[in-house]
């Protein structure tokens, strides 16, 4: 009988890195290109906009009468404000990304189950439907993102709630990425986004794992330009080992580690 599933935490997150080891594989290197250097000239311009005015923003944040406590409210917005911009520009970057991203997902299930695995090459028509589907599935995330975000953004608005703001959103901003993310492999199986958000409740510790470890390294300064195919790689090794329906005894045999 074959061990348990990881279900924890410690577990989502080890994802995270498994995916980023596996950036250097030789089958992997040509996808993971494009998709970073769109990743590393979205955060440029992230950092740049962020910089021009960030100190003012926090400052109009922090309501006049908790002066007093500035000095320990105005890192916790900071992380805020931080986290509210570079997961939007995420956001953006995945957009122009997924049909990448898809196929990055596709090859590291193909390494995981062995070469007959190895979806086909598509011809340009199925290529241009991939492109399509990307986007409609980023633009799905977009209106759940938005959707959630509005009332979370309105809590640092009120008086005494706004202290725990900046923690719900850190909450939200992990689920968010671990949804972002874990959407190349189950898309690339058909499975719609509804479904995906079923599963990933069904795993909580996983998921918010991942998602921790996937904010983390977003918010580091080097490590954010290659976060998102980490991410895009562990999250098709966690949806070959904890997610997808178990294989038929027959292709057991064949699933091969990293």
């Amino acid at each position: 009988m074959s061990a348990p599933t990881p279900r924890g935490p410690l577990a989502g997150a080890g994802y995270f890195v498994r995916g980023l080891r596996l950036l250097g594989h030789p089958r992997l290197r040509g996808v993971v290109a494009l998709p970073l250097a769109i990743n590393a000239l979205l955060f440029a311009a992230a950092i740049a906009y962020v910089a021009s005015d960030f100190h003012a923003w926090v400052d109009r944040l922090v309501p006049a009468w908790l002066e007093w406590l500035h000095w320990l409210l105005w890192p916790l917005f900071a992380i805020a404000v931080l986290l509210a911009l570079f997961y939007g520009f995420t956001l953006i970057a995945n957009v122009v990304g997924a049909p990448f991203n898809a196929v990055l997902a596709a090859r590291v299930e193909a390494l995981l189950r062995g070469d007959s695995a190895q979806p086909a090459a598509a011809g340009s028509g199925a290529a241009l439907r991939e492109a399509l589907h990307g986007l409609g599935s980023e633009l799905r995330k977009l209106g759940y993102f938005a959707v959630r975000a509005v009332p979370l953004l309105v809590l640092f608005l009120i008086p005494g709630v706004n202290a725990a703001a900046p923690f719900l959103w850190l909450i939200f901003s992990a689920w968010m990425l671990a949804l972002e993310y874990l959407d190349y492999p189950m898309g690339n199986h058909g499975i719609g986004f509804r479904e995906q958000r079923r599963r990933l409740r069904a795993r909580p510790g996983l998921a918010f794992g991942f998602g921790g470890a996937t904010l983390v390294a977003t918010l580091l300064p080097g490590l954010n330009f290659i976060a998102m195919p980490a991410a895009v790689a562990g999250a098709a090794v966690m949806w070959v080992e904890a997610l997808a329906p178990v294989p038929p005894p027959q292709e057991v045999g064949r699933l091969r580690p990293e």
